[in-house]
């Protein structure tokens, strides 16, 4: 890395660490960079990032995304909670140093799996899938289990109809800057609003809970070795989360969504081609090879340990895909914004086809 997006090339931002770490800093390296900036810091005399400086790249002005500040209080308050998080070292909002208010946490060393990504390789056994999917799971219902009112201050309360409102008008404004209108997505929207449910149970909802936002460590055997990425944090209907994680996941007799409209729309190219792979293997491939339970037996497994039962599951289910739908739009919005091309719009169409065939209750649980 040679110069940051502030005012400090990378000797002046080294320098600047060290005296906040008490630490000699050898450097920084890119570890991401999508909604947010991820550095690892390596101090002298080490091969490995002790620390990870996070700074906020896209939507932080958005409702559902927390202040940099109120990230590291939530980070903070969950080393006193069996949940696995980094821990926050320092927070600084002054806004030379890096383009933007930044917080660096502890690194922690593990894999994520991306989006349409494979496990590692060490995890390419029936065994290991099953450990994988129970690990995430539990973690989850980890994160569902802890004292909500420990973090009542620092995260907004949110009822489901709330947060179903909030998405569809997050919708509404990036649909209307992309002037984009998706297939089925109102119609969705529609039957979202006449099935809202009207009482939930109230907890710590990490707000984008699903394998790329988890470190998997361990040889043979994996573990979680800890949730990232808490900037959504709040408080809601744990429900909502649950669905929108086991939107990734797939079972067997699973539709495959039509794509001969988007082909029309978009081509035979580029994300279509994607988009192949997606309908034969699932938004997250892992999940329907060997080993890896069912829907159904992940619900019972959360069920057990959390005592909270999964019901109107069609609703959370829909609402993730709409969620995810909505993320993506606002993702395209932002490159037009940019001017920048973007391949977003047929991923957009192809997760709210998938919520109007739940809707439908084609994706059965």
């Amino acid at each position: 890395m040679t110069r940051t997006d502030g005012d400090l090339d990378a000797a002046d931002l080294d320098a600047f660490l060290s005296a906040e770490l008490n630490r000699a800093v050898a450097g920084t390296e890119v570890l991401h960079d999508g909604l947010n900036l991820s550095l690892g810091i390596r101090l002298v005399g080490d091969a490995a990032p002790a620390y990870v400086l996070r700074r906020p790249n896209k939507l932080r002005g958005e409702e559902s995304f927390l202040e940099v500040r109120r990230e590291y209080e939530v980070l903070r308050r969950l080393r006193e909670t069996a949940v696995p998080a980094p821990d926050p070292v320092f927070v600084c909002e002054d806004e030379s140093v890096v383009g933007d208010p930044f917080l660096v946490t502890t690194h922690l060393d593990g894999v994520a799996v991306p989006l349409g990504d494979d496990l590692p390789e060490r995890f390419r056994t029936s065994s290991a899938r099953e450990v994988v999917a129970t690990s995430l799971i539990d973690a989850l219902a980890e994160v569902h289990s802890v004292d909500a009112d420990r973090f009542a201050d620092v995260c907004r309360r949110e009822s489901t109809e709330e947060q179903l409102e909030r998405v569809l008008g997050q919708l509404e404004a990036a649909t209307g800057a992309t002037g984009r209108e998706p297939p089925a997505i109102w119609k969705v929207a529609d039957w979202l609003r006449d099935n809202v449910p009207t009482s939930a149970e109230t907890s710590l909802v990490h707000g984008d809970y699903r394998p790329a936002n988890v470190l998997l460590a361990g040889g043979d055997r994996p573990e979680v070795a800890g949730v990232l990425d808490w900037e959504t944090a709040f408080l809601g209907d744990p429900r909502t989360e649950l669905g929108y994680f086991l939107l990734r996941w797939r079972d067997d007799g699973d539709p495959t969504p039509p794509l001969d409209g988007l082909r029309e729309r978009y081509g035979d190219e580029g994300a279509i081609g994607e988009l192949g792979a997606t309908n034969e293997r699932g938004l997250a491939p892992f999940t329907g090879d060997p080993g890896s339970p069912s829907r159904r037996e992940l619900v019972a497994r959360y069920e057990e340990r959390t005592g909270i039962e999964f019901e109107n599951e069609r609703f959370y289910r829909a609402l993730a895909a709409i969620t995810l739908a909505t993320i993506w739009e606002q993702l395209h919005r932002h490159r037009l914004d940019a001017g920048l091309e973007s391949e977003r719009e047929p991923y957009v169409d192809y997760v709210a086809m998938m919520a109007e065939q739940i809707v439908d209750g084609a994706f059965e649980l």
